[in-house]
């Protein structure tokens, strides 16, 4: 085989990272997939809502007002038409309170992917590249990082550290860099088999530029995949964090902290728990509708 032929095939590529997708194709699997589309829009309306809180909120999140205390929401005998959701036991505007809840749900959900996410293939890639010593160095990491339930490590973590945003982003990091590397260094063994890999490695292309030039662009879609599934899970963490006390600090609005305070009131003021609780479940099951649509979209089975 010649230089040539090595490099041509080096250059190439597996028909997946080089298959382009047109704009036409995703939008005509959206159209397929009503679900999908609709959940795109809800996802869309509450970024877009909760990145206006402090435009649209009717009131400040944390302005107490006592005379106005356990006011129900606006179709309700004995309601406030200023608050159209009500009020908590404070005097606090629900609405309020859901729309910047939703800035710091979605921002532990997304920033806490990224960091596993970037941190988890990395890993990955080095232990599917190099393998040997490397290799089982970080795959006992993951053994031992698995041994533990997610919850429990948390929650011990946070018992250490305290409670913060801050805390709560490099824990969810921390305990999802796992599933990254598991799956980031089975593509990546299979990937540094193939023969465009090992015709880049003849001809003399240094490892981080075949990492970086084919074997990469390979991974973005399963990254995505468990990216998109894995910000409803940490949404729904950060939430159950915040209702055990170990989340935001108590003044701070979040969906979890809601929950914690309409559970004490559940008989009284019912919607102080409803509304949150919706929320959360109409978040997390439109991320996990859009990403069961990514895998199908991505997955290059379904698009040959």
């Amino acid at each position: 085989m010649t230089s040539e032929t090595l490099s041509s095939i080096s250059s190439a590529g597996p028909g997946i990272a080089s298959r382009r997708r047109r704009p036409s194709r995703l939008i005509n699997s959206l159209q397929h997939n009503k679900m999908a589309l609709l959940s795109l829009f809800l996802l869309g309306l509450l970024v877009i809502a909760s990145l206006a809180a402090p435009y649209i909120a009717p009131f400040d999140p944390e302005a107490v007002d006592l005379s106005n205390r356990a006011k129900p929401p606006f179709w309700a005998d004995g309601a406030d038409p200023n608050f159209i959701l009500g009020t908590d036991m404070l005097g606090r505007d629900v609405l309020a309170w859901l729309l910047y809840g939703g800035r710091i749900s979605l921002f532990v959900g997304f920033t806490s992917v990224a960091v596993a996410g970037l941190a988890g293939t990395m890993l990955g890639l080095l232990a599917g590249y190099y393998q040997g010593v490397v290799d089982n160095v970080i795959m006992r990491l993951v053994d031992i990082q698995l041994s533990f339930p997610v919850m429990l490590l948390a929650v011990s973590v946070l018992a250490v550290l305290g409670s913060g945003l801050t805390n709560i982003i490099l824990v969810l990091g921390i305990v999802g860099w796992a599933t990254y590397v598991r799956v980031v260094r089975a593509e990546t063994m299979t990937l540094r088999a193939q023969e465009f890999v090992e015709a880049a490695t003849a001809t003399g292309v240094r490892p981080y530029r075949i990492i970086l030039r084919h074997i990469v662009p390979n991974l973005v879609a399963s990254v995505i995949v468990i990216a998109s599934f894995s910000v409803g899970t940490n949404i729904l963490a950060e939430s159950a964090l915040s209702f055990l006390g170990l989340g935001t600090e108590p003044t701070v609005p979040s969906w979890g902290r809601m929950l914690a305070t309409g559970k004490e009131h559940l008989y009284r003021a019912p919607w102080l728990a409803i509304f949150p609780g919706l929320t959360l479940l109409l978040t997390v099951l439109s991320i996990n509708i859009v990403g069961d649509w990514l895998r199908d979209y991505l997955d290059p089975r379904m698009n040959s």
